[in-house]
């Protein structure tokens, strides 16, 4: 595309309204021209070409926002686009593993790249759960695990991108296969040939998967990937920008995402539709947390506001593969409720829930699934940071007691 292009042909590239338009030209960020006969504006294609590739320029950083520049993740109104490609496509089609190489690389995954973890480091980190209390959430273990993974990687410094990459891989397979099976009988260890989706099934679940609910699992593995800056993404990027190695990277970012207020959100909406047993108890389980104040966990999304496609996406996956299923119907209702009461739209956390009392998942398996999939994100923030020279170091707004100087006049000893 080269030349000029009218207002209503520029628009529709960018996907949005006319008017949007002028705003980025008044913000410095498009080109525009009189057209001959002085009526028309006319927009420079290549630019809005260019625009249309990188995503919509965002507003600039508001209060407690962090701006740091990436070529990983852009937010679009309803979802998120990995390197250009919505991950609506991507979970279409794509295996998780395409995706966290798409993430880190920006290229194909190698046909020989191997999603095996270090034997001597599932070990440690099996035998480190051992005095664990009984039932507790695979989040609580994942964070062990990390950490006993790390101390038997002799190569976990190098922090070369191959070398990221490779125990990335490695470091995934690791936290799949050191939790622990879902029951009994044990089944026989899936191989590392296997996809991690399928691993990752066996320790969530008793029963084996159905094509069509593995493929609902898998796509949430993919949808959860990244998410641009969340707040866990922000403190694996500071981590990486002081050269932790991606052990402790990942470290960071799981202590941040098991709060209720990030990837915690789907072990509370999996308790909402575990205290609905029958469909007409949906209003009482709502009532209950409005009277008292409470969020109703699963519903809104502070950049989606309008609503999160991702959600959709996976219910519509899960209703395909489970329709009649009586937690669906319960979860059904719990839709109608939350419209009735005009509650925000339901988001990623919701649909994660339903995804998993369809399935027979065990307690807590969004928040697993969850970090297991965002893990891929993490390292390729990582892999951002490890190729630049400073670290992130946010200011503070000072808003305390007033501090003076010896510069200042009046100061005293």
């Amino acid at each position: 595309m080269d030349g000029w292009i009218d207002a209503v042909t520029a628009a529709e590239r960018l996907g949005v309204k006319p008017a949007t338009l002028y705003a980025y030209v008044s913000r410095g960020v498009l080109r525009r021209r009189h057209a001959a006969d002085g009526r028309r504006s006319l927009f420079d294609a290549a630019q809005v070409e260019e625009m249309a590739r990188r995503g919509k320029p965002r507003r600039p950083p508001g209060p407690g926002e962090l701006a740091i520049e990436s070529q990983i993740t852009a937010l679009g109104p309803d979802r998120p686009y990995h390197r250009g490609r919505d991950v609506l496509d991507l979970a279409s089609g794509a295996a998780f593993e395409q995706v966290a190489a798409w993430l880190w690389t920006g290229a194909p995954p190698c046909a020989d790249a191997i999603w095996s973890p270090r034997a001597d480091g599932v070990a440690v980190a099996v035998a480190a759960q051992s005095g664990l209390p009984a039932g507790l959430l695979p989040m609580d273990r994942l964070q062990l695990i990390a950490a006993a993974l790390a101390a038997t990687d002799p190569l976990r410094h190098h922090l070369d991108p191959e070398g990221v990459t490779t125990t990335a891989r490695s470091l995934i397979a690791g936290l799949v296969e050191a939790l622990p099976f879902a029951g009994e009988p044990v089944p026989e260890r899936p191989s590392a040939t296997e996809p991690i989706a399928v691993r990752l099934w066996w320790r969530l679940c008793l029963d084996p998967p159905e094509p069509a609910l593995l493929r609902a699992f898998e796509a949430a593995l993919i949808l959860l990937a990244d998410h641009e800056l969340a707040a866990s993404t922000v403190a694996a990027r500071v981590a990486a920008s002081v050269r932790a190695d991606p052990y402790a990277v990942v470290v960071s970012g799981l202590g941040v995402l098991s709060g209720p207020l990030h990837g915690g959100a789907s072990y509370g909406a999996e308790r909402l539709l575990a205290e609905i047993g029958d469909p007409a108890d949906a209003s009482k389980a709502l009532d209950g947390r409005l009277r008292a104040g409470e969020r109703v966990p699963g519903f809104g999304h502070p950049v989606y506001r309008s609503g999160d496609a991702r959600c959709a996406f996976l219910l519509d996956l899960v209703r395909e593969a489970a329709h009649g299923h009586e937690r669906l119907a319960a979860a059904e209702a719990v839709l109608t409720e939350a419209r009735r009461r005009r509650l925000p739209p339901p988001n990623i956390d919701f649909a994660l829930a339903v995804l998993g009392a369809v399935a027979g998942l065990v307690a807590g398996s969004g928040e697993a699934v969850f970090a297991v999939a965002r893990t891929s994100g993490w390292l390729a923030h990582a892999l951002e940071e490890y190729g630049r020279t400073t670290p992130l170091r946010p200011r503070a707004v000072y808003t305390g007691t007033p501090v003076r100087t010896p510069g200042d006049r009046g100061y005293a000893q």
